[in-house]
């Protein structure tokens, strides 16, 4: 960890907080010379730091800059130890987590991306990260458990990213089959886990979960391919202070009190009750079929159980459906 780093680190500890040039140096051992440079080129990288003479420095409550400090802060529980690198831009923090766990770099790495040039969805679509105005994030796991846990790590993280949502901003939100969350009937997060299965054992040898959650409007509106099913947790208003940075933190957190215990599925009643589909009218698609048909249950498995217009059950466990109508407020 670098001088600016440990400054940024003292700092956010004391957020709202002054703290004298003289308490950082002493309690960091460089000189105070040392510490004002730092300070200076945390405000040129956007922080928002008051520096009063005679009164020492303050990160203020507005700050609202992703980094490091800013979200460990908020890791608890089995994630309190896990090692977090922030980054300004990247092309994927999934395609760059593989490659951390090709490296054989342990469970509970987590990589946070201000914005990516290539963001990954579901069944290779993309997934617009613009800057400054949502939060995209990767977290490689290593799960003791067999490929269909995949399955399960998304679940649970849907959940997770429900909860955490609702905690950081009492904004309540919805699942839609298997890893969307729906906000005001439209996709505000996404949630894509990739897996490297061990042929020798059948095991999973690792597992990437990426999560996107649109925080804010971009600039200028979603792209036109999107702007009809796409939306953010506070529009066209810009979220206060270190929200992204607890919502990184929350959900991180959250999910892994679940992923401790995967094989319980305690996470599936509440993603039942925060789902959108059961009890409504959807597209089914499996590979090239469509069918409509009105989602009955979602088991343990997380297995869609749905009933066809000719009153046939059919069950999914993957594939994709589209919702023909979306209840206003979830």
């Amino acid at each position: 960890m670098n001088i600016k780093e440990q400054v940024l680190k003292q700092l956010e500890a004391n957020r709202g907080s002054y703290l004298s040039g003289k308490a950082l140096a002493d309690s960091l051992f460089y000189s105070r010379n040392a510490v004002w440079k730092a300070v200076h080129s945390l405000i040129k990288d956007g922080h928002k730091i008051d520096a009063v003479t005679n009164k020492g420095h303050c990160l203020l409550e507005e700050d609202g800059v992703l980094s490091k400090a800013s979200i460990e802060k908020y890791l608890t529980g089995d994630a309190s130890s896990f090692q977090v690198e922030v980054y300004r831009e990247v092309t994927s923090t999934n395609n760059m987590m593989k490659r951390y766990a090709e490296e054989w770099r342990p469970e509970g790495v987590v990589i946070v991306a201000d914005s990516q040039t290539m963001g990954k969805g579901r069944s290779k679509r993309s997934f617009y990260s613009p800057s400054d105005t949502g939060i995209y994030f990767s977290l490689l796991l290593r799960p003791e458990g067999s490929a269909r846990e995949t399955l399960f790590i998304t679940t649970a993280a849907a959940v997770a990213v429900s909860e955490g949502i609702e905690k950081v901003t009492g904004k309540k939100t919805g699942i839609k089959w298997v890893n969307d969350i729906i906000y005001k009937g439209r996709k505000t997060a996404g949630i894509l886990t990739e897996a490297s299965v061990d042929v020798e054992t059948g095991g999973l040898s690792y597992a990437v979960l990426g999560i996107g959650i649109n925080v804010s409007d971009p600039k200028g509106g979603f792209p036109p391919e999107i702007q009809d099913i796409a939306g953010s947790l506070f529009g066209s208003e810009t979220c206060a202070g270190a929200v992204r940075s607890r919502l990184v933190g929350e959900i991180i957190s959250v999910f892994m009190g679940y992923y401790k215990n995967l094989s319980k599925k305690e996470y599936m009643e509440t993603y039942r009750n925060r789902s959108v589909v059961i009890g409504k009218q959807v597209e089914a698609y499996s590979g090239n079929d469509c069918r409509i048909v009105r989602v009955l249950s979602i088991d343990d498995n997380g297995v869609l159980i749905a009933e066809t217009e000719d009153h046939e059950e059919i069950r999914m466990n993957s594939g994709e459906i589209r919702i023909r109508q979306i209840q206003e407020g979830q």
